[in-house]
């Protein structure tokens, strides 16, 4: 019972590929469990050789370094695969956080699963959740998005696709683009709250939270931030979703977000073709739109002409 018990625990004598969690900033978060993992590999796989050497330096541990970037994890995958096969135990770590969360170890992963390599997690610190937990915004339902496309238009188009996404919303930024991408969730979010976190568990952790257009600005006004960041957009309303949805039935693209006004327009003209009475459409649609009776009863009248 107890060597079953090892076994499911770690491996026991067997090849193994150790996925596992390194800190995001304080090294203090590396757990126990990681530490021993490392121990054990016999070669640890990680994106940059340097980042991963001085982790393993402050723990005291030696081992075989292997270069594990994007630009090489395809091709070096099926050698790995065939290493644990064999009945080596390779460790896999990021730079900070989770292997294959907006990371390159995804591709090793899936090799693995598809040749029946055991597989194991050991947990660590994720900069996404741990910004979503630390910004205060709702956490019931969210989704991580990873990075934003680079040019502003289809930065813009990405987001109003996600438009629709009935939760928070999460994205990984570096410092020399994080305005241009606050600028751009501002013009397709104005009405949400945005959290931008940086320097996440390190000595000068902070988090900036405001309406997405105030916080744009106050970004503008402090200049370049230094550090990884996470921004979290703030999930949409009831009354957010209602006007997209209305934006679909209208025939504009999915995801894009359609002026409020032109969507009211567009219900009373339909409600007048319909039949529907001034007064009556006053009454449905000012609840709807959370628009003044009287003002949606005027603009009524003047579309009847």
């Amino acid at each position: 019972m107890e060597a079953e018990k090892t076994l499911n625990a770690g491996g026991g004598a067997g090849g193994m590929l150790s996925l596992v969690g390194t800190p995001i900033g304080n090294l203090g978060d590396l757990s126990t469990r990681a530490a021993e993992t490392f121990r054990r590999a016999d070669a640890v796989c990680c994106e940059d050789t340097r980042v991963t050497g001085k982790l393993l330096a402050y723990l005291g541990i030696s081992k075989p370094l292997v270069r594990c970037d994007d630009n090489v994890i395809e091709r070096r995958a099926p050698e790995l695969v065939g290493r644990v096969l064999a009945g080596e135990r390779i460790a896999f770590a990021s730079d900070a956080g989770m292997p294959s969360v907006s990371d390159p170890g995804q591709v090793l992963v899936e090799l693995a699963r598809c040749k029946g390599v055991p597989v194991e997690v050991i947990p660590g610190p994720s900069a996404c959740v741990t910004a979503l937990v630390l910004s205060g915004i709702p956490s019931d339902q969210f989704f991580f998005e990873g990075f934003l496309p680079r040019k502003h238009g289809e930065r813009v188009r990405r987001l109003q696709r996600l438009a629709l996404v009935p939760g928070a919303l999460i994205f990984y930024e570096s410092p020399h683009r994080v305005e241009a991408s606050l600028k751009a969730i501002a013009e397709v979010f104005p009405q949400r709250t945005v959290a931008l976190c940086r320097e996440l568990t390190k000595l000068h952790e902070e988090v900036l939270r405001a309406p997405a257009p105030e916080l744009h600005e106050r970004v503008l006004e402090r200049g370049e931030l230094k550090g990884e960041m996470v921004i979290v957009v703030a999930a949409p309303t009831e009354a957010e979703l209602e006007r997209h949805e209305v934006a679909l039935a209208a025939g504009t693209p999915a995801g894009v977000t359609a002026d409020p006004d032109d969507l009211l327009r567009a219900d009373i003209a339909e409600g007048l073709a319909a039949g529907e009475a001034a007064n009556a459409l006053a009454k449905r649609l000012s609840q709807k739109y959370s628009r003044k009776k009287r003002d949606v009863y005027n603009l009524a009248l003047e579309l009847q002409g």
